[in-house]
């Protein structure tokens, strides 16, 4: 059973702070750009590494000790501990305003900055908005808000749903399959442990999903790169996204694009077409 959600003790964890430091090396580049689908190539000191290079830079590390049931560590420390069994990215906002480049010292400081109580057809939900500040030699080179998820366990899908609507329709379209390998490989390149990416038992037996659930920063990473791929290779200004559903293994998805007036809308969908990722960039 579910330990009761203190709201206004976890509001307490508003304004906690953190910061940590790592580098940008060559080995990593070639591992984000190799699960990327980009080419390996030989990265040298001073070339841009992929945009998001800083979700695999330091990552907190515990002793296995420390580490709960799902893989995370255990509840507590820097994030609140919100008593919700699931823990998923729910969405954010990356603002990008220079790349970070291999050699760089990368230091990131996080900060809480809200956590709310909602209800949703699943039943209670938790959101914990953190805020980040990644810099290097040079300044500040991102920006971003992210939104973490803490849900009630569901023993099954609500029933009764209605049809999905048609796919949207795509300007640009990449597609590509969601192996375990792929989500291994994202799993070690961000030091993440959640055992939904990798552990079928677990995340079919115990959290009731019918497969390995796709990362969702690795869906990020991937509209970001198409973004900046159709857009001269940069980066867009202002990168604003929101998970809508899981993706899961074994299935073709993929990332898709539309021009618009104000910048890009962007997607992941799944091999029936149906958006499970969304996001928006502005130039």
């Amino acid at each position: 059973m579910t330990e009761k959600l203190d709201i206004d003790h976890l509001r307490q964890w508003i304004g906690r702070s953190t910061e940590a430091t790592d580098i940008v090396t060559a080995q990593l580049v070639m591992g984000l750009r190799a699960t990327l689908f980009q080419e390996v190539g030989e990265p040298k000191t001073g070339d841009a590494a992929p945009f998001t290079v800083h979700w695999c830079l330091a990552q907190p590390v515990f002793p296995m000790s420390m580490l709960g049931p799902d893989g995370h560590p255990t509840r507590g420390g820097f994030l609140p501990p919100v008593p919700l069994p699931r823990r998923m990215w729910a969405g954010g906002e990356i603002e990008f305003l220079q790349p970070l480049q291999v050699g760089d010292e990368s230091t990131r400081t996080s900060r809480i900055a809200d956590v709310q109580v909602k209800s949703g057809s699943t039943g209670t939900l938790c959101f914990v908005s953190v805020e980040h500040s990644i810099s290097s030699p040079r300044g500040v080179a991102i920006r971003e808000r992210q939104d973490i998820v803490y849900r009630e366990m569901t023993s099954s899908a609500p029933a009764g749903g209605k049809a999905p609507p048609p796919p949207p329709t795509a300007q640009h379209r990449e597609t590509h399959v969601s192996d375990p390998v792929l989500l291994f490989r994202y799993s070690a390149l961000t030091f993440n442990g959640h055992r939904i990416h990798y552990d079928r038992d677990y995340v079919t037996k115990v959290e009731g999903y019918p497969g390995l659930i796709f990362h969702g920063p690795l869906q990020a990473a991937l509209i970001i790169e198409m973004a900046a791929k159709l857009h001269r290779g940069q980066a867009p200004k202002k990168f604003t996204y929101r998970g809508l559903q899981p993706l899961f293994e074994g299935t073709e998805f993929s990332i898709n694009a539309n021009e618009t007036e104000a910048g890009m809308e962007l997607w992941t969908a799944n091999a029936e077409g149906q958006p499970t990722m969304k996001g928006t960039a502005v130039w």
